[in-house]
């Protein structure tokens, strides 16, 4: 499956629980076992993957990665809760909970994070303060930017 889902819904808040199964039955967008998915997911709310994405995941609520999932791509969440495998840069408004057995490779970006006894963590992580969006948006100003020489020209 390829493309752009987008669509709004409820915002949900989730805890580490929601990865259970059954969760807490307030998904807005799922991504099931066996699905692979190439593209961009914005949602207002709560996203569960189970299967494989490689994208960009956007949600002001929750996304819930299930063990077994495999999720390349750069994501930005109010909560990011983790038993499978993310690989790339995550942005966490609220906190973000790796439990074992997951799998982060990329950058962290989040004012609160938890991790369980055997999770694998290679990367690096910036505890910021609560109001992580505005570090998001200074990071890309920062990459779309010009370099400077450091030479300034003479009138």
């Amino acid at each position: 499956m390829a493309g752009t889902v987008q669509e709004a819904g409820q915002k949900s808040s989730c805890d580490s629980s929601d990865l259970e199964v059954g969760g807490d039955g307030n998904i807005n967008a799922f991504v099931g076992k066996g699905v692979e998915f190439r593209g961009t997911l914005t949602y207002d709310g709560t996203i569960r993957i189970d299967g494989s994405l490689e994208g960009e995941v956007q949600t002001e609520g929750c996304l819930l990665v299930g063990q077994g999932a495999v999720v390349t791509a750069k994501i930005t969440a109010g909560i990011v809760i983790c038993k499978g495998t993310i690989i790339g840069d995550v942005i966490a408004k609220e906190k973000v909970h790796l439990r074992s057995p997951g799998v982060l490779k990329g950058s962290v970006t989040t004012p609160k994070l938890s991790l369980e006894e055997g999770v694998l963590f290679n990367g690096i992580i910036e505890m910021a303060p609560s109001d992580v969006s505005l570090l998001w948006e200074r990071q890309h100003n920062l990459a779309g930017a010009e370099p400077h020489s450091g030479a300034q020209s003479a009138a």
